[in-house]
This record gives C-alpha cells, sequence and structure tokens, in this order.
C-alpha cells in the first residue's frame, strides 16, 4: 500500500507481523525536498516494544540453532531481493531522505553486498583446539551474544540498518532495530527483502518511536545482550553510558571531523577534484565526509580554484531530477546549522568563495559552500558540519598539519595527498583515525572495517571483524573420564 505521493505506508515489524502502534501515535514524514508530508510513522508504546523484545528473545532461540548453511541461503535469498528491489527502494529513499536518485539507488544496491558479505562471512567463524595435558580437550568456541538492540540515523537509510541486521542475522543473532523516523520506509522495505527471504518470526524485529524511549526501554531489558548505534558523538556517549550501567558491551560508531592533509608534492587539481567530490557527496551528510582541508602553501591557490569550479558545478535540487547531483538537507535543524556555523566563521574573518547561503526555494536546501581564510577558533573547525561546508586553511609544514589534525576529540576518518612513498607512511603512521585514504576519497567497503578512534566510538563494521561484537567467546575444558 502506497500514499497519494507514491510513497509506501510505514508499519513497524514485531514477531513476524506488520504493525502499527499500540495507540496509534504518529509522526510526520516530509520530504526534504519539498517541506510535503508525505506520509505517518508509527511510534512504539512500551507494550509495543515488550512484544518486541519477547519476539527477539524467542527468535533467537530458534535463529541461533538454525544450521549455518539454512542461515546463510536465507540471507542470499534476501539479497536477491535487495538487488531485484533496488529502484524502487532507492525511489523511496530520496523521497524520504532527497539524496540524488542514483545515489539512493546505489545505495540499495550495495547494501545486498554487505549482506553477502556477511553471509558467507559467518560461515567462517572458526574456532580452535588448544594442545593440553592428556586426557584433556581444550577448545574455544566462538558462540552468538543473543539479541541485539540497535540504533541508526537518517543519512544512509539503507546502509546504516544494514550494517547492524547482516552482522546480527549472520551471527545467528535475533534483533531489534530502531531505525529513524525520517526515514522509515527504507528500512522497512528491506525488513520486507528478510521476511519474504524465509526468515523466521522473531528475528528481526523493526520499530520507531521516541528515541529516549525506546532506547532506555530496550537497553534496560534483560533480554537484549549487546547495543550497537550509529549516531552523533553526544548520543552514543548517552547510549554508551546507559549500557554500561546495565554491563552491557557496546557498539559505537560515532561522528567525525576528518581532515584531508594536501602535501607540497601532489598533485593540486586531482586532489580537489576527489576531494570535492567525496565532500558533496549526500550533501555532506556523512560522517566520514572531508571536513576540513588543510592544503600546502605553495598548492592552495590551485587547489581553491579547482575545488571552488567543483562546487559551483554541483546541481542542487530534487533528488528525483535525473540532472541533480545534490540534493537537500535532511530536515530543517541542518539548514539552521549550515547558517550558524557560515555567520560565525564570517564574524571571525572568513571570506566565503562560493554558495554560503539558502536558495531561495521550498526544500532545505543548503549551496555547496567553499570558505578560506578560516581562523582556527571558528566553530566549523571544530565542529562537525554534516552539510556543504568545506572550510581550506593552508600550512607551511607536515608536523603543524598533523597536529592540527589530530587536535579535536574525533578520529574517524581522515585523508592526505602525496606522491611520496615516504610521506604516505608518516601520514599513516601519524594521522589518529580508524580509516585513512590516500590519493583518494573512497568510502566504505564490505571487506575492510570502518570505525573511529578517541571521541568517534569504538568497534568496526565491515571486514572480518564485523562480526567480532556479535559473538562471545567460550573456552571449554573436557576433562575425559576413562
Amino acid at each position: 500500500m502506497t500514499t497519494d505521493h507514491g510513497y509506501p505506508a510505514v508499519r513497524m515489524h514485531i514477531a513476524g507481523e506488520w504493525c502499527q502502534g499500540g495507540t496509534g501515535r504518529t509522526a510526520p514524514i516530509v520530504n526534504p525536498a519539498t517541506e510535503e508530508a508525505i506520509g505517518e510513522v508509527p511510534l512504539a508504546t512500551t507494550a509495543d516494544l515488550d512484544r518486541a523484545l519477547a519476539a527477539a528473545d524467542d527468535g533467537f532461540r530458534s535463529w541461533r540453532d538454525t544450521p549455518i548453511a539454512t542461515r546463510t541461503a536465507i540471507l542470499h535469498k534476501a539479497a536477491d531481493l535487495l538487488t531485484e528491489r533496488a529502484a524502487a527502494i532507492g525511489r523511496t529513499m530520496t523521497l524520504e531522505q532527497g539524496k540524488p536518485l542514483a545515489e539512493a539507488t546505489g545505495e540499495a544496491r550495495r547494501v545486498a553486498g554487505t549482506l553477502r558479505w556477511h553471509a558467507d562471512d559467518a560461515r567462517r567463524v572458526y574456532g580452535r583446539i588448544v594442545p593440553s595435558a592428556p586426557g584433556t580437550v581444550l577448545t574455544v568456541r566462538r558462540e552468538p551474544i543473543g539479541p541485539v538492540a540497535a540504533f541508526v540515523p537518517w543519512n544512509f537509510p539503507a546502509g546504516g540498518p544494514m550494517r547492524k541486521i547482516s552482522s546480527a542475522l549472520a551471527s545467528g543473532c535475533s534483533i531489534v532495530i530502531k531505525a529513524s523516523e525520517e526515514t522509515p520506509a527504507t528500512a522497512m522495505e528491506l525488513v520486507r527483502c528478510f521476511t519474504d527471504a524465509g526468515l523466521p518470526a522473531g528475528a528481526l524485529n523493526l520499530v520507531f518511536g521516541e528515541p529516549a524511549e525506546v532506547s532506555a526501554h530496550l537497553i534496560a531489558s534483560p533480554v537484549i545482550r549487546l547495543v550497537a548505534f550509529t549516531g552523533s558523538v553526544p548520543v552514543g556517549k548517552l547510549i554508551a553510558a546507559a549500557a554500561g550501567q546495565v554491563m552491557k558491551p557496546s557498539l559505537m560508531e560515532l561522528g567525525g571531523h576528518a581532515p584531508v592533509i594536501v602535501c607540497a608534492d601532489a598533485d593540486p587539481v586531482k586532489a580537489a577534484r576527489r576531494a570535492a567530490q567525496a565532500k558533496f557527496a549526500n550533501a555532506g551528510q556523512v560522517c566520514t565526509s572531508p571536513s576540513r582541508f588543510l592544503i600546502h602553501e605553495a598548492l592552495i591557490e590551485a587547489f581553491t580554484a579547482e575545488f571552488v569550479k567543483a562546487a559551483e558545478a554541483v546541481v542542487v535540487g530534487d533528488g528525483l531530477d535525473e540532472s541533480t547531483t545534490m540534493g537537500p538537507l535532511a530536515n530543517e535543524r541542518r539548514l539552521k546549522a549550515m547558517e550558524r556555523l557560515v555567520a560565525d566563521a564570517v564574524s571571525r574573518g572568513a571570506k566565503v568563495l562560493t554558495g554560503g547561503e539558502r536558495p531561495n526555494r521550498a526544500g532545505y536546501f543548503f549551496a555547496p559552500t567553499v570558505l578560506s581564510d578560516v581562523p582556527a577558533d571558528a566553530e566549523l573547525m571544530s565542529e562537525e558540519p554534516f552539510g556543504p561546508l568545506a572550510p581550506i586553511v593552508p600550512f607551511t609544514d607536515l608536523d603543524e598539519a598533523l597536529e592540527v589534525a589530530n587536535a579535536l576529540p574525533y578520529g574517524l576518518a581522515a585523508y592526505g595527498f602525496t606522491d611520496s612513498a615516504a610521506t604516505a607512511e608518516k601520514l599513516s603512521d601519524e594521522l589518529e583515525a580508524g580509516i585513512l585514504s590516500l590519493n583518494h576519497c573512497g568510502g566504505s567497503v564490505h571487506e575492510a572495517p570502518s570505525g573511529g578512534v578517541k571521541d568517534s566510538g569504538y568497534g568496526r563494521e565491515g571486514g572480518p571483524e564485523a562480526l567480532d561484537a556479535y559473538l562471545v567467546t567460550k573456552r571449554v575444558s573436557h576433562l575425559l573420564v576413562p
């Protein structure tokens, strides 16, 4: 069933059934390109959450004991369905989140690969036999940790939920996931692929609701054994503290403020093109988005000119328009944050080289913005913008640039451009980040881990490390009795 806007009617999924909240409470879903309400998202009650927890408890016992070959087959079938439905899921994503249709459809296809990677990697979760005394068999076993509570934001409506869902289900865990109330239909369509693939009832439960109420209730429940969160640093600290109060492990993928260091021996034009492409992807609403551009003084003129050229070539508009290359911000809050950060930087002496304001049109649009002469005390240099703002500042000495790059409490992603192998190794050794890209600004890949250090969180998603948080290690020492 769809609304008049061609947008799916949103439901929660609890214990194998599609449902609305117990009291019928809803919140509006807004298309950020038009500011029009396109649907309603149901908000869970405490009773709804308790049903989801009970279902996850039962679902875990069933899914954990399902043979690995059967589990893998179901997950691969879900991946097939995701691939088949990617275009429809992408359109839904664009309606509720705003990103260009090509980006949205690509994201929907990409998460099928995420699911396939985790499904196959779960078949390689090996234990081991440890040499011991005669008459004793000492083994180490990896087992699913249990029901998971997961919380994800709105910026990647398919990618965010799938990282949690695929890791949990591949490991043999059940999951209750609270997806974003701003982008609920994409998560719903992901879940539908799993149910249509034959996933047992209770293994995957989808809820929406008031974030503080839902997180407090789920984390406190004795059913939940792991808390997985992606979002801002302040909220992540609250979630981690709540999990710690009840002695539950947590997986935290939090925000960043990624530095880009362009060294004196780099090609400034290539660096600017690649960095700009990454900066304006998803309107800058990416936790690994390049955000602080530290450019060697010998290259800054050429780099800045090319970066401004790239910014001015971005076509801002409705994501459903094929000519659009950057859609709107997600909501009014992000617009106000952009305006505040630009105004603060300008008040401290920064110059706006292009953009810097909201276009005169409906929708949460903000022009791709490049600023120069941004002082170190500008809020933009210490606060993650999470939008299409690019401050460019010069440096004279690489050690100075590294000191600036590492000065913040964040440590998620970092980028460097150099033609020197020795300099590349110096950047690799000294940049404090969980993710480092050299001579490009590529995104996450299924086969390698992603995650941060310092305030940017702990734990890893992707690669063989992705399943670690969802598994417990059990030592079994068996004395053989004659």
